[in-house]
């Protein structure tokens, strides 16, 4: 296990597709752990493998609802319903909200660790989560579909 550095904006690897997962390696399964320590040290909510500089279509996702860590390798969205509008923020965009509208329940599939087929569908902030790190995978930030964007002071960042 090993903690990641965050790639921040504007680095151009924010705004890449990220590549399909082939083959799950142990390589792979360390990728996943080590997001996931890196996601928990920096107190986020989500994940994306180009979010430390890596051209892969991974996430983890932990809401801190009764999923716990969800890992995800080649997650795709299958369905989309409702709609959900508010604030949203980025590890690689420290400092910063945005208000988006997103669907309001997403069922998402992918792979896990293991190469298990896995189906996931959530609500709220889960749904905001599978969204924006999905978005991720696909070169797009928050930042590009916000209605509006916002500066965060330091002190209110810190009690969240």
């Amino acid at each position: 296990m090993a903690l990641r550095i965050i790639v921040l904006e504007p680095d151009e690897v924010l705004h890449q597709v990220a590549k399909e997962v082939k083959k799950i390696t142990p390589n792979v399964q360390k990728l996943l752990t080590d997001m996931a320590e890196t996601m928990y040290e920096a107190e986020g909510v989500g994940l994306a493998a180009p979010q430390i500089g890596i051209l892969k279509r991974v996430i983890v996702v932990d809401v801190g609802d009764d999923n716990g860590l969800i890992e995800l390798i080649n997650p795709e969205i299958v369905s989309k319903d409702g709609e959900q509008f508010g604030p949203e923020g980025c590890l690689s965009i420290p400092g910063y909200r945005g208000d988006v509208r997103r669907a309001q329940t997403v069922t998402v599939k992918g792979l896990d660790r293991n190469g298990n087929e896995v189906t996931y569908t959530g609500s709220d902030l889960l749904a905001r989560a599978f969204q924006h790190e999905i978005d991720h995978l696909n070169g797009v930030l928050y930042t590009d579909i916000a209605e509006h964007v916002y500066e965060i002071p330091p002190e209110e960042e810190e009690k969240e």
